[in-house]
């Protein structure tokens, strides 16, 4: 029982701190889980799940506030909501090896890329399609790393001139969309265990609370 206390403050703590930002914390935890001694496969799912978790709060709180621009988050959840299942089943063909250096990439291009988030856009291309392709690429990478995508589609919304705030609200939105439909995938062919998706949820859901 004492791995599941671990994983619960583990948990506890990066969805509080992403949830402040808006963003999942799959990001960090599919990169800590494993460092703990837990297989790649289960700790996308998990990771996925807790996504789902700690921002669903966040998106119902926005929603009901009048905050969020459903019409801008709308093309971004169509697009994930193909292209993460889409990813998700992709990786099992996907040689681990392969995926643990594109998550360092994924990893350090997010890490990068959230320097610029509080500077200027560069452009102010605002096109509605684009919302479109950016949701449903990073979807795709998503699905297959067991990450959120929104460490990702938060700075390329601000570099391309769309509104920061709303932008924050939007993806916060996308999260719970994304990340249950790659964790459904992937309960196709990971084994999982049943009692620490439970312990990281309570976490998870906690951590969200923690954000308010």
């Amino acid at each position: 029982m004492e791995h599941y206390v671990i994983y619960f403050f583990i948990t506890l703590f990066f969805s509080t701190f992403f949830a402040m930002g808006g963003v999942g914390s799959a990001i960090a935890l599919v990169s800590i889980f494993p460092m703990l001694g837990l297989n790649f496969n289960p700790t996308r799912a998990l990771a996925l799940f807790v996504n789902t978790s700690s921002t669903f709060s966040a998106s119902v709180m926005n929603f009901y506030r009048g905050v969020l621009d459903f019409k801008f988050a709308l093309p971004l959840v169509i697009a994930v909501l193909i292209s993460t299942p889409i990813g998700a089943y992709l990786s099992q063909f996907v040689n681990h090896k392969i995926l643990m250096w594109m998550l360092v990439i994924f990893l350090l291009i997010s890490a990068t890329m959230m320097l610029f988030y509080k500077r200027e856009a560069k452009t102010k291309y605002t096109k509605t399609w684009i919302l479109y392709v950016i949701g449903f690429s990073v979807g795709i990478i998503s699905g297959m790393l067991g990450v959120g995508g929104g460490a990702l589609i938060m700075p390329l919304l601000i570099l391309l001139g769309f509104d920061a705030k709303k932008a924050a609200y939007a993806v916060s939105f996308v999260i719970p969309f994304s990340s249950l439909g790659a964790f459904l995938t992937y309960l196709q062919f990971v084994k999982m265990d049943w009692l620490l998706l439970a312990d990281v949820t309570v976490a998870a859901l906690i951590g969200g609370i923690f954000r308010w």
